[in-house]
């Protein structure tokens, strides 16, 4: 079984010191960051701006990988896309993801595609070569703390198999109630980047969380 990367989701750091959450995630060991984009629209809440991820760019601390859960992605995408190494939006967002990838890719920058957990992956061979990276949403978007989605794990090898199938290199991101409990499973089914919030900022060594998300030990 391969090792993953691992994205903490800042959604679960201290919003009154977000680049110190963020520093502490580096310093345990993490490969990214998470930032979720929410506009009260597409999600029942709201949280990070362009001004967020503007600072945390500017601090330099791990590359952003930005999740667009919102509505509008004609204003969301130019304004997050200077910060963000990967860009992920939701397919449900918009009638035209071709044209909102090509804009990502364009631009130098990764393009994610974003699946909630009814949404078909059916889809995706007709985007595949404009993708860097597939998110496989394991709770229902919105907030931190959620219990996973057991019923997403075939969904997670289906997207493995079509990206096997295209011959593509893409990434598979899986979020949503990862813990040390069921991060091998998505592992075996072939998750190649594990967003994690409140298991890991909630936990008294982040480093070994990391470490046990990423490989199964210490």
């Amino acid at each position: 079984m391969s090792e993953a990367r691992i994205s903490p989701s800042l959604l679960s750091a201290d919003p009154i010191n977000i680049v110190a959450g963020a520093k502490s995630m580096k310093e345990a060991g993490a490969d990214m960051l998470h930032l979720d984009v929410m506009d009260g629209s597409f999600v029942p809440n709201l949280t990070f701006g362009p001004q967020c991820a503007s600072r945390l760019h500017q601090e330099g601390i791990l590359p952003l990988d930005i999740h667009l859960m919102v509505k509008c992605l004609d204003w969301a995408v130019p304004a997050f896309l200077p910060y963000a190494e990967y860009l992920t939006v939701h397919v449900e967002a918009t009638d035209h993801l071709h044209r909102v990838l090509q804009t990502i890719r364009s631009a130098g920058k990764k393009a994610g595609v974003a699946l909630n957990p009814a949404t078909s992956p059916e889809f995706l061979p007709y985007v595949l070569p404009l993708v860097d990276m597939v998110l496989v949403m394991t709770v229902n978007p919105g907030f931190g703390g959620q219990s996973f989605i057991p019923e997403m794990l075939p969904k997670v090898r289906r997207v493995k198999d079509m990206v096997r199938e295209s011959g593509l290199s893409v990434s598979i991101e899986v979020d949503g109630g990862v813990t040390g409990q069921n991060a091998h499973l998505l592992r075996e089914a072939g998750a190649d980047i594990l967003v994690s919030g409140s298991y890991l900022f909630g936990s008294p060594n982040a480093r070994e969380a990391i470490n046990f998300l990423r490989r199964g030990t210490i």
